[in-house]
C-alpha cells in the first residue's frame, strides 16, 4: 500500500485513514526514530477537525507500543510542531492534519528532531516498515518498556514567543487594522494573540471550530469574505490562513487578493535590498509564474524552482544556502524564523514590510506584471501514469509550439490532475487549457 503523498500521509478519515492505520503508522515511525532516539519522546499535535481524536489517539497507542512516551499538545498550526519539537529536544514531531482540504480527510506529518519534514527516503523506509507485519511484532514493546502519555496545554506561549521574535523590535502594530481569518483552525488562538499582543486593532474571522467547519467557505481557499470585510472595516491589510496555518492568502487594502507570486517576490527583493537575504535568490516551485523569475532576474538575483511541495522548496534552500522562499500556492519560508511554511510568520514579514516603506500594501505588494497563467484542477477515477497515456507527448508539444509554459501532474494528496497553462497572450492561452482538458476527460474519464 502506498502510504505517502506530497506532504505526509493523508486521505478521507475512517476510510483509507483508519485508526488502525494511524496505530500502525506510528508503531512503524516509532521504530524508526528508535534507532537513533536521545530522548525517547515524540511530540502530537493536530488541528481542529474531528477525526483528530480518533487518529491522536490511535497514534499515541502506536508510539507508546514502541516504547515511546508522547507529548500531545493539541491544536496547534503544523510550524508551531516542528518548532516546538526542536525547542523541546523531542525525537520527532508529528502533525495530525490534512491542511487546507475539507473535514472529511485527516492526515499525519513527520518532523525530525530538528524541526524539519522527513525526506523521501526516511518515508519510504518508515512506509517499508508499516508494510512489514513481523518487523510491527517485533517492535512491539511489553512491561516496563511500554511507553507513556502526557497531555501539556502551555506550550502555546513557546511558539507565540518565537512569532513575536521574528517581527522587528522597534515596530508596533499599534497603527494597523488587520482582518484575520482563521479557517476555524489550528490558528483560531494563537493568530489573534499574536497580532494583538503587538498591538494591531484585529478583526478575527472564523475562529470558532466545531470539528466540521474547519475550510469551510473561509481561509485561505475562500478569501471573498475576508475581502468583504477589508473593505468594510477600512483596514489595512486582510490574512487568510488554511486549516493548518502553513500557508496565508493576503487581500490589500482595496479588498483584492495579492497572488503568492507577489508576495514572494516583494518579500525577496526587499529582503535583498536591506541585506537579510542570504544567498544569491530565492528558491519556488514550477508552478510559479515566469512574471516572478524575470523580476527576481532585473534585480540581480537568481531563481531556483523545485517540485511541488514546500518540503522540495526546503530542500534546494538548503542545498543553495538560502533563507527565502515559497510556494505560488501561500508557503512562504522565512528559514530565519521557520522550518516550514508559516502563515503567521510570513504575515509578520509582510506587515513589517508595509511599515517599513510606508506604503499601502496595493502599492508594495504587486512590483511586477504577471503572465497570464491558467489553473485547472480535473477529478479522476484513477491516476493512470502520465507517460502511458496516448496522445499526450504530441498535444503538449503543440502548447510548447506556440510558446507556452506548462505543467501536468496529479496531486500528491487527491484524485485530481492539475494543469497549468502560462503564456504571453490570455486568449490563445485559454484555448489552450479548454483542449487540454476535453484531452484529459477523454482520455482518464471516459
Amino acid at each position: 500500500m502506498k502510504l505517502f503523498g506530497t506532504d505526509g500521509v493523508r486521505g478521507e478519515a475512517g476510510s483509507f485513514l483508519t485508526a488502525g492505520l494511524a496505530t500502525r503508522v506510528a508503531m512503524a515511525a516509532g521504530i524508526y526514530f528508535k534507532e537513533n532516539s536521545i530522548n525517547k519522546r515524540i511530540l502530537v499535535g493536530k488541528d481542529t477537525r474531528i477525526s483528530g481524536y480518533m487518529i491522536e489517539n490511535a497514534i499515541v497507542a502506536g508510539l507508546t507500543a514502541t516504547g515511546y512516551d508522547v507529548i500531545q499538545i493539541g491544536p496547534m498550526p503544523t510550524p508551531a510542531i516542528a518548532f516546538i519539537t526542536e525547542n523541546m529536544r523531542c525525537d520527532a514531531g508529528i502533525m495530525i492534519s490534512a491542511s487546507h482540504n475539507s473535514f472529511e480527510d485527516n492526515g499525519i506529518k513527520f518532523f525530525d528532531a530538528n524541526g524539519n519534514k522527513l525526506s523521501e527516503e526516511i518515508e519510504k523506509m518508515i512506509a517499508n516498515i508499516a508494510n512489514d507485519s513481523d518487523a510491527i511484532t517485533q517492535g512491539q514493546c511489553t512491561g516496563r518498556d511500554i511507553g507513556k502519555a502526557k497531555r501539556i496545554d502551555d506550550v502555546i506561549g513557546r511558539y507565540i514567543v518565537q512569532l513575536k521574535n521574528s517581527f522587528p523590535l522597534d515596530l508596533s502594530l499599534s497603527d494597523m487594522r488587520i482582518v484575520l481569518d482563521t479557517a476555524n483552525g489550528a490558528a483560531y488562538k494563537v493568530g489573534p494573540t499574536v497580532l494583538e499582543e503587538l498591538g494591531a486593532d484585529v478583526i478575527v474571522l472564523h475562529n470558532e471550530p466545531n470539528g466540521y467547519n474547519i475550510n469551510d467557505d473561509c481561509g485561505a481557499l475562500h478569501p471573498e469574505e475576508l475581502a468583504e470585510n477589508v473593505i468594510k472595516y477600512r483596514a489595512d491589510l486582510g490574512i487568510a490562513l488554511d486549516g493548518d496555518a502553513d500557508r496565508l492568502v493576503v487581500v490589500d487594502e482595496k479588498g483584492q487578493i495579492v497572488d503568492g507570486d507577489h508576495l514572494l517576490g516583494a518579500l525577496g527583493v526587499y529582503m535583498n535590498e536591506t541585506g537579510r537575504l542570504k544567498g544569491d535568490g530565492i528558491v519556488t516551485t514550477v508552478m510559479s509564474n515566469q512574471g516572478l523569475e524575470d523580476y527576481v532576474n532585473e534585480n540581480g538575483l537568481k531563481l531556483y524552482r523545485s517540485n511541488v511541495g514546500d518540503k522540495y522548496v526546503l530542500e534546494i534552500m538548503r542545498e543553495k544556502g538560502i533563507n527565502f522562499g515559497g510556494e505560488q500556492s501561500g508557503h512562504i519560508i522565512a528559514h530565519d524564523f521557520a522550518k516550514t511554511g508559516d502563515g503567521l510568520v510570513s504575515a509578520l514579514q509582510i506587515l513589517a514590510l508595509l511599515i517599513r516603506t510606508n506604503k499601502k500594501a496595493s502599492k508594495i505588494l504587486r512590483p511586477f506584471k504577471l503572465y497570464p497563467q491558467k489553473l485547472t484542477n480535473i477529478k479522476v477515477k484513477v491516476k493512470k501514469p502520465l507517460d502511458e497515456i496516448a496522445g499526450l507527448t504530441e498535444k503538449l508539444a503543440e502548447i510548447e509550439a506556440e510558446n507556452m509554459r506548462h505543467l501536468v501532474r496529479y496531486s500528491g494528496t487527491e484524485k485530481k490532475l492539475r494543469l497549468l497553462i502560462e503564456g504571453k497572450e490570455a486568449k490563445k492561452m485559454n484555448m489552450a487549457m479548454n483542449n487540454l482538458v476535453d484531452f484529459f476527460e477523454k482520455a482518464l474519464n471516459a
